[in-house]
C-alpha cells in the first residue's frame, strides 16, 4: 500500500484524495493536511448568522464534460424549481428525475449569469457588447472612437510583452482604458504594463471584440455546436449552498473510505533525502507532527514549497531568489446585509424583490477602492437567510497582507466599505442591517517580479519524482477551480501509472485547446 500525504484542502487536494480512494481498492493510503478549520480553499462558503457567503465567487462550468460529470455524480442537476425560480414562476430546463430543491440539500441549481460593469453610474454588460445599452452609455462619440481604436488595433498589433498590449490589441485603446486598465490596476496593485501578459492568456485568451462579435451572430443564426468562452456563458451550476457544500460533501466521502483529513496542520518543513522528498512537518498549534510517505502533492504557495524544503542542497541561488520573490494579492470580503439597495433593475429579469440581476458587478470607479461586488441572492436564494426582504452582498478589496487595509479593525474596515458603497451610490448608510468581514491570503498568484523565473522553478520541482505541484497556488497559476481540479486529476493518473513526467500536470489552462470553449 502507498502512502499519499496531500498538502492542503481545496479543490485541487480534495479532487486528488478523493480520485485516489474512490475506487476502494485499498492501494492508497491517504492522508490530507489542512492548515485551517475549513474545506475549500479559497472555495470555500463562509457561515454567519444564517447567511452565506462565497469567497471569490464560483461559478460552476468547465470545457471538460468529464470535470461536469464529476461534479453532477456528487451534486445531481435540479429538477424542480428553487424558491425563487417558483415565486417568480421561472422556466428552466430541469433536469429529468433531478432532486427538488425545496426538498433536498445535495443539489445542484441551475443559474442565470449577468455580471457587469459599473463605470460613472451606468451599468456596461461584461464582457461588453455590441448593444444600444452599450452605446448609449457610452455615448455616441466614445463609441466611434472605441470602434476606430479597435480597428487600429486590428492593423497595427503590438507585441505582447504585457499585460496592458494584450488587451489592446483585443479591445482597442479607448475599451481598454475605460474597462480594463482601473480595474486591472486595482486588482494587482501593478499598472498592467508591468505585468506578464501569461495571465491574460490563461485567463481571458479567447475573449475579444471578435469573439463577442462571433456569439452575438451564433445567437441570431442558431448556429448549432458554437463555442462560447467563460466569460459569456449565459447559465452555470452552482451547489444549493455555495461551493462549500461541494467540498464538505468531498471531505465526508474521502473519510468514509478511509482517508485521513487533518485541519490545523500547517507544513512548515519538508523533509528531503537523496531526491527524494520523505516526510513533511506540521505545526499543529500543540507541537509538531511528522508525515511519512512514499508519494507527494502539493498545493500549497511555491514559495513556501522552495523554503520549507529541508536537506536540498542543489537549489540554486537564482530559484531560491525568484520563489522568495514570488508575488501573491490577498483580499477582503466584506459582507453586508441591507433591507434594500439603491440600484434599479432596469433589465428584463425577474428577481426577488426586483434586485438587479447580477452575481458580480465589477466597479471601474477609480474614485473608491472597492474592486467588485456580488449579490449572494442572485447566486441562490438559499445563501440568504430572508433572500425577499434582505439583499446579502459581498464588497472585495484586493490588497496585500500586511498593508493598512489589510490591517484595519474590523468595524473600521467595514465603515470604510459602508462609506464607499453610498459614495457610489448602491445603498444608503441607514439600509445595513449585519456586517461581516474575512480576509484571504495568497488568493491570486500574481504575475510580475519572480514569475519571470517560474519555468527555472518548475525544472526545479519536477527533478522529485515523488513530489507532483497542483491547484492554483501549487502551481503559481490564477487556475478557475476546473483547472485545479484538472492538474490533480492529471496527477493521480500518473501516480496511478507509475509515471513521473509532470508535463501533463504543469500543462492544464496553457494549451489553446484547453481553454474554456463549450
Amino acid at each position: 500500500m502507498k502512502r499519499v500525504v496531500i498538502i492542503g484542502g481545496g479543490p485541487a487536494g480534495l479532487t486528488a484524495a478523493y480520485e485516489l480512494l474512490k475506487d476502494g481498492n485499498g492501494e492508497y493510503q491517504v492522508v490530507v493536511l489542512e492548515e485551517s478549520d475549513t474545506l475549500g480553499g479559497i472555495s470555500r462558503t463562509v457561515r454567519y448568522e444564517g447567511n452565506r457567503m462565497d469567497i471569490g465567487g464560483h461559478r460552476f462550468f468547465s470545457r471538460d464534460d468529464s470535470i461536469m460529470e464529476w461534479w453532477e455524480e456528487l451534486l445531481p442537476i435540479q429538477g424542480k424549481p428553487a424558491y425563487d425560480d417558483k415565486v417568480l414562476k421561472r422556466k428552466k430546463a430541469w433536469k429529468k428525475n433531478g432532486p427538488d430543491p425545496e426538498k433536498t440539500d445535495e443539489v445542484m441549481l441551475l443559474r442565470e449569469r449577468v455580471s457587469r460593469i459599473y463605470y460613472k453610474n451606468t451599468f456596461f454588460d461584461y464582457p461588453v457588447t455590441m448593444s444600444w445599452r452599450t452605446i448609449r452609455g457610452m455615448g455616441f462619440l466614445t463609441t466611434i472612437r472605441a470602434g476606430f481604436s479597435y480597428l487600429g488595433a486590428c492593423i497595427h498589433k503590438r507585441k505582447e510583452t504585457n499585460l496592458e498590449n494584450f488587451y489592446i490589441n483585443r479591445f482597442g485603446k479607448v475599451l481598454y482604458r475605460m474597462f480594463f486598465e482601473g480595474y486591472t490596476e486595482k486588482l494587482w496593485g501593478r499598472h498592467p504594463r508591468d505585468i506578464s501578459a501569461d495571465w491574460g492568456a490563461q485567463r481571458v485568451k479567447g475573449l475579444s471584440i471578435r469573439a463577442v462579435i462571433s456569439d452575438i451572430f451564433g445567437k441570431i443564426f442558431k448556429k448549432k455546436n458554437r463555442k462560447v468562452e467563460t466569460s459569456l456563458i449565459e447559465e452555470f451550476w452552482y451547489p444549493k449552498y455555495g461551493p462549500g457544500q461541494l467540498w464538505e460533501l468531498v471531505g465526508k466521502k474521502i473519510e468514509e473510505k478511509g482517508g485521513l483529513i487533518r485541519y490545523h496542520h500547517c507544513v512548515k518543513k519538508i523533509n528531503v533525502k537523496d531526491g527524494r522528498i520523505e516526510s513533511v512537518v506540521c505545526d499543529t498549534g500543540r507541537g509538531d507532527m511528522e508525515f511519512a510517505g512514499d508519494v507527494f502533492l502539493s498545493s500549497m504557495p511555491v514559495k513556501d514549497l522552495i523554503q520549507g524544503l529541508d536537506g536540498a542542497d542543489d537549489i540554486k541561488p537564482l530559484v531560491k531568489k525568484a520563489a522568495i520573490e514570488l508575488p501573491y494579492r490577498d483580499f477582503v470580503t466584506v459582507g453586508l446585509l441591507v433591507n434594500r439597495i439603491e440600484l434599479e433593475n432596469e433589465t428584463s429579469k425577474k428577481t426577488l424583490g426586483n434586485i438587479v440581476p447580477d452575481c458580480w458587478i465589477y466597479v471601474q470607479d477609480r474614485g473608491v477602492k472597492l474592486g467588485r461586488i456580488q449579490i449572494f441572492n442572485n447566486w441562490s436564494p438559499y445563501m440568504v437567510k430572508d433572500p425577499e426582504n434582505t439583499v446579502w452582498i459581498g464588497l472585495e478589496y484586493f490588497c496585500n497582507e500586511g498593508d493598512k487595509f489589510w490591517e484595519l479593525p474590523e468595524d473600521k474596515c467595514v465603515k470604510f466599505a459602508i462609506k464607499e458603497l453610498c459614495k457610489i451610490g448602491v445603498i444608503k448608510k441607514d439600509s445595513v442591517l449585519k456586517s461581516h468581514r474575512e480576509r484571504v491570503k495568497k488568493a491570486y498568484p500574481a504575475y510580475f517580479d519572480g514569475y519571470s523565473h517560474m519555468d527555472d522553478i518548475i525544472e526545479y520541482l519536477d527533478k522529485f519524482d515523488n513530489l507532483f505541484c497542483i491547484g492554483r497556488n501549487g502551481q503559481h497559476r490564477y487556475n478557475n477551480m476546473d483547472h485545479s481540479m484538472a492538474t490533480a486529476l492529471e496527477a493521480v493518473s500518473l501516480i496511478r501509472e507509475g509515471k513521473t513526467d509532470k508535463q501533463a500536470v504543469w500543462s492544464v489552462n496553457t494549451e489553446a485547446s484547453y481553454h474554456e470553449k463549450k
